[in-house]
């Protein structure tokens, strides 16, 4: 796995920062679709983001498999919150 922001690889892992400040984790393979989905522009966004829109991306790590993607989205979900927000001050793919 590798962390960047191109769209080379087919599957993305990535987090969204909802408005009311918390976090979701989801894959795609279609990352600019699924932001326009989850942020209502698009039918089809996760019902956990339609009550906490706007979201923003803040994190995205491309995988080269479907499987692989869904792993670490796994383990992404299981860390704790201040995990995760670790993850995002490391994060250096792009300005937030």
């Amino acid at each position: 796995m590798t962390k960047f922001s191109s769209t080379t690889a087919s599957w993305q892992v990535y987090l969204l920062r909802c408005a009311d400040n918390t976090l979701y984790c989801g894959v795609t393979n279609n990352l600019s679709r699924r932001l326009r989905q989850h942020n209502g522009e698009l039918k089809g966004g996760a019902r956990y983001t339609q009550m906490r829109r706007p979201c923003r991306l803040v994190y995205q790590e491309a995988c080269s498999n479907r499987q692989t993607a869904c792993q670490r989205e796994y383990a992404i979900k299981q860390l704790p919150r201040r995990l995760k927000e670790s993850l995002l001050a490391d994060y250096t793919g792009f300005e937030s």
